[in-house]
């Protein structure tokens, strides 16, 4: 039985060239409406997490959008979530996603997306948490950065145990049921250390 209840999803907030991308969020928001997965996002209206918060819309599902007031206007918040969280700064909005997710799952994306991802993956390295990360590579769109932590590992700056710090899927069913499949958490967060 899965525990994931709630599902963190790092995406961009631009819909990119590749029109491939923004249809696997929406089917992504599709699949988690139909088996109430409860979305957590950066809280914009616009790119593909507009497109994924209106397809888990859609489909009744509940979405929650946290996003930082200096991006309400540029990001265009999604007025039409379940909830949107307005905050003060970056910092409070990744903390208060990590703090409503069970997994998290990390698609096509900019330099935001690449700051969330990372961020998460650190936070796991450094045992403050043991959540679930699934790197959805979309049409091989994380190649590049797949081939760079091979560099930093080869380099000696990471470990080879560190490719177990998330799972890496290459289609919207399989990060699903890799989200809905992991290992229950054991690690109890540390938000004091956080």
């Amino acid at each position: 039985m899965s525990y994931t209840s709630s599902l963190c999803v790092y995406c961009g907030s631009a819909a990119g060239i590749d029109s491939r991308h923004v249809e696997t969020a929406r089917d992504l928001g599709r699949i988690m409406a139909a088996r109430g997965i409860r979305l957590v996002y950066g809280g914009a209206r616009v790119g593909m997490m507009g497109a994924l918060a209106d397809a888990v819309l859609a489909g009744g599902g509940e979405v929650v959008g946290v996003i930082p007031g200096h991006l309400d206007k540029v990001e265009i918040g999604h007025r039409g979530a379940s909830e949107l969280i307005v905050v003060d700064s970056m910092h409070q909005r990744k903390y208060m996603m990590f703090e409503l997710s069970d997994a998290f799952a990390v698609l096509p994306g900019g330099f935001g997306t690449l700051d969330e991802a990372f961020e998460i993956i650190t936070w796991r390295k450094l045992r403050l948490h043991d959540k679930p990360i699934i790197l959805a590579d979309l049409a091989g769109y994380w190649q590049p950065l797949l081939a760079l932590v091979e560099h930093v590992i080869g380099q000696g700056f990471a470990a080879d145990e560190d490719r177990k710090l998330y799972k890496v899927v290459a289609t919207i069913e399989e990060l699903v049921g890799a989200a809905e499949h992991a290992p229950r958490p054991s690690l109890a967060a540390q938000p004091e250390r956080l």
